[in-house]
C-alpha cells in the first residue's frame, strides 16, 4: 500500500500536537502534548473527544497498569502520573531525582506490568547540542531504574507480539533498536532491528500482529510499515506535515490512526492549532 492523507478520514481536528495514540476499550486515546490534556474518542460516535485528565506541562505517552489505571508521561515534571477511578491524579513514578531532561513516550509491558520510558537526554527546545538519552524501567510499585543508555533520542517502544523483545525508536538516530527483556525487566542483547531510509526520523509507532512496526517520521512527513531488517512494505505520505504518532485499532484492528501537526514547536502550535488525527484502512490488524 502506498497512499497519502488525502485518502484518509479526519477523526479529530483543531488540536495542537497529538501524541501517545493508543487504542483501548473501544476508544482512541491521545495526548495533546502542548496543552497537557489527555483525551479519548469513539471514532464511530458523533459525541466528540472526551477529556480524561490533564497534567502540568506537556503530556506524552499513555499506558494502562495491571490494576486498570491510566498512566501518563508528564514530560516537564519528569514524572509518570496515574489517573485514579475518580479521575484524580497522583505521581506513580518520580524520575526527577535521576533525570534532568524531559521524559518522552512510554510503553507498559502487558506481560509484567512494567513501564519503559525514555528521556530526551538534552534540552531540545533550548537549542542544546544533541546528547544520547536513557531508557528507564519502572516496576508496578513505581520504583524506577536505568534500563539502557546511549540512545539517540529514545522515543516510542513496542513489545513484539509473542516475544520478549522490546523495540525502541531512536528519533535522531534514524533506526529502531531491539532489546531482549529479561525476567527481572532488565534489557540485554542490544541490536539494530531496522535501519530506516535516509532522512527518516522515527517518532511514534505501533506494532501489528505480524510483528511489523508502523513508524512515523516527524521530519519527512510519512508513516512507514517496516519489518525487521528495514524493508518498508507500506507507506502513507503526509506532505508538509509532521508525522507524530499512530495506532492500530477500530472494530477489526485494521484502522490506522495517523497523528500529524504543522510543527513540533509549541510557539507555533499555540497559534495554529492545526494538529489532527486521521484514519486509513490497512491490511494487517493490530494486536
Amino acid at each position: 500500500m502506498h497512499t497519502d492523507l488525502r485518502s484518509a478520514t479526519d477523526v479529530v481536528t483543531g488540536i495542537r500536537f497529538p501524541e501517545g495514540n493508543r487504542w483501548h476499550d473501544g476508544r482512541l486515546w491521545y495526548s495533546d502534548m502542548h496543552t497537557g490534556e489527555v483525551f479519548s474518542v469513539d471514532p464511530d460516535s458523533a459525541d466528540g473527544p472526551r477529556v480524561e485528565t490533564r497534567v502540568d506541562g506537556q503530556s506524552s505517552g499513555l499506558g494502562w497498569l495491571p490494576d486498570g489505571r491510566l498512566v501518563v508521561s508528564a514530560m516537564e515534571s519528569r514524572t509518570i502520573v496515574a489517573v485514579q477511578e475518580d479521575a484524580t491524579t497522583s505521581v506513580f513514578a518520580d524520575l526527577s531525582t535521576v533525570e534532568s531532561s524531559l521524559l518522552n513516550d512510554l510503553v507498559v509491558d502487558e506481560a509484567t506490568g512494567r513501564t519503559y520510558v525514555g528521556a530526551f537526554g538534552y534540552d531540545l527546545y533550548g537549542g542544546e547540542e544533541l546528547r544520547p538519552g536513557p531508557l528507564y524501567v519502572v516496576e508496578p510499585d513505581g520504583s524506577a531504574r536505568l534500563a539502557a543508555d546511549g540512545l539517540v533520542f529514545p522515543n516510542s517502544a513496542n513489545v513484539l507480539p509473542g516475544t520478549r523483545t522490546l523495540v525502541v525508536s531512536e528519533t535522531w538516530g534514524g533506526r529502531l533498536t531491539a532489546f531482549d527483556i529479561a525476567a527481572d525487566g532488565s534489557l540485554g542483547g542490544r541490536r539494530t532491528w531496522a535501519t530506516l531510509p535516509e532522512g527518516v526520523t522515527p517518532d511514534g509507532s505501533t506494532v501489528d500482529v505480524e510483528g511489523a512496526i508502523w513508524v512515523c517520521s516527524v521530519d519527512t512527513g510519512e508513516f512507514l510499515r517496516v519489518v525487521e531488517g528495514g524493508t518498508v512494505t507500506d507507506r502513507v505520505d503526509a506532505p508538509g506535515r509532521c508525522a507524530i504518532d499512530c495506532a492500530l485499532g477500530g472494530a477489526e484492528g485494521r484502522t490506522l490512526y495517523l497523528a500529524t501537526a504543522d510543527s513540533y514547536d509549541p510557539a507555533t502550535t499555540v497559534r495554529t492549532r492545526a494538529g489532527r488525527i486521521s484514519a486509513v484502512r490497512v491490511d494487517v490488524p493490530g494486536r
